[in-house]
């Protein structure tokens, strides 16, 4: 059976690499737009000025061919294997590529063996989605890190603090990566259409500075997607012919938004989410929502979520919220989409336009905190269950009064053998009522209990 090809030579050749220019490294004509239009020198690099910028840490590693392992982090199309492989170039070393996707422990093992065998090549090996290595695999590169047999240096649009083992992490130079802004990548798309080395000058097709601007913002900051979009579309037309507006049309009818289910996009959307809900703002919560649903996400998911949000921030603020919340999930399972989103931008609207309190939260922290640090209390007598006669002759349930025997059924008893504030009611909504109400009652707690109503049972 055939092994997954990796690149086990130099970049630009068997072992010698060749020096950075404009000429150098002459692209496969068969290669996508955005492989034949990769920068060649680190002044090529578009974006990233907090990384590549003059004066920055990584440069200055660069120029000085000393660093160890370094991991770029960011979303697809940024730049990671762009910067890695200037890197290799400029440095002069030998650059080995894999895709933790299609490779094994076997392969693996082979290449940190050749680099062991060649320690004068300075090898950089290049990891393409690190977070796809197992335990067991990352594991297998700290020897070889340690003794700085290879340069590591790993991508991954995965939070590397949740994906990449600890001690390979410790031993690794982190930088992030952001998302190209349009006018970088509209500016690439500019220079692509004009170069006829290894980009599409040769087809001579015009476009406007807005409709590159346009299909910029349509990518995402994904420089890869925009550069490979503009390509299908210039494919698609005769040469020569203008790349305008109802082509651009074309491809948004198309456009899928970057969501990845279950990853680092699931959560962080969420969790915009769930603090625009939390914070009040209905335009940004609803915002939110059409991106989970436009990006697949489960619809029950985004329910479960509201009716947290129904207990955790709105509480007894608005005590409604929890009912429509629930009526909302179990709505999301017997409608489906594409009509349960409906629902969803029902009850997202009223969480998020609901007055909020987090009181059931903090009360309920602070029992659990007070159970932690204190004895446990015992249940008074009177608070007892008295069923059986064991629990009669013992005294259980003796001198417990009866609430709904007195005016505004308040007793006065203690329901604690040591009283405890644990419950603070805060003013927004329904619950300005209950604060009222409470104070009412500790009044009429402080005075005792007093006399029986006359209208309580006999």
């Amino acid at each position: 059976m055939a092994r997954p090809a990796a690149d086990t030579g130099s970049l630009f050749g068997e072992d010698q690499p060749q020096p950075a220019g404009p000429t150098s490294a002459r692209p496969a004509a068969g290669q996508p737009l955005a492989a034949r239009m990769r920068p060649r020198r680190l002044a090529e690099i578009v974006g990233q000025t907090h990384i590549v910028g003059p004066g920055n840490l990584l440069p200055r590693l660069i120029a000085s061919n000393r660093f160890g392992s370094l991991l770029f982090y960011g979303p697809p199309g940024c730049g990671k294997t762009s910067i890695a492989e200037v890197i290799a170039r400029e440095t002069g070393s030998r650059f080995v590529r894999l895709n933790a996707v299609l490779s094994n422990v076997a392969e693996l093992r082979e290449i940190l063996a050749a680099a062991r065998r060649q320690p004068e090549a300075a090898t950089i090996l290049f990891i393409d989605e690190l977070h796809r290595f197992n335990k067991s695999q990352q594991d297998l590169l700290l020897p070889d890190v340690e003794e700085g047999n290879v340069r590591l240096i790993g991508a991954t649009t995965h939070n590397p603090g949740f994906y990449v083992n600890p001690p390979l992490l410790s031993r690794s130079h982190l930088f992030r990566l952001e998302p190209l802004a349009a006018a970088e990548v509209a500016t690439v798309l500019r220079q692509a259409l004009g170069d006829t080395e290894r980009g599409l000058g040769a087809r001579g097709h015009p476009a406007t500075d807005k409709v590159l601007h346009d299909l910029a913002v349509l990518c995402d900051g994904d420089l890869r997607r925009a550069l490979n979009a503009l390509e299908v579309i210039a494919l698609s037309l005769p040469e020569a012919a203008e790349i305008g507006e109802p082509e651009l049309e074309l491809f948004a009818r198309e456009r899928r938004i970057r969501y990845d289910a279950d990853e680092d996009e699931h959560y962080d959307t969420i969790s915009a989410f769930i603090k625009s809900c939390r914070g009040s703002d209905p335009d940004a919560a609803m915002y939110w929502l059409a991106k989970m649903l436009a990006g697949g996400e489960d619809p029950r998911f985004i329910a479960r979520r509201l009716v947290i949000l129904a207990s955790e921030d709105v509480g007894l603020a608005d005590p409604q919220a929890l009912p429509l919340t629930v009526a909302a999930h179990h709505a999301c399972d017997f409608i489906g989409l594409p009509e349960a989103e409906l629902t969803l931008a029902h009850a997202t609207l009223y969480i998020a336009t609901a007055p909020k309190s987090n009181s059931a939260t903090l009360a309920l922290a602070a029992a659990h905190q007070v159970l932690k640090q204190q004895p446990v209390q015992p249940v008074p007598l009177p608070l007892r269950d008295k069923g059986g006669a064991a629990s009669k002759r013992v005294g259980h349930g003796q001198g417990y009064l009866y609430a709904h025997d007195y005016p505004e059924n308040i007793t006065g008893q203690a329901h604690l053998a040591q009283p405890l504030s644990l419950y603070t009611p805060k003013t927004a909504g329904w619950e300005a009522k209950i604060a009222d109400r409470l104070a009412r009652w500790a009044q009429l707690r402080s005075a005792g209990p007093g006399p029986r109503d006359p209208a309580a049972r006999a």
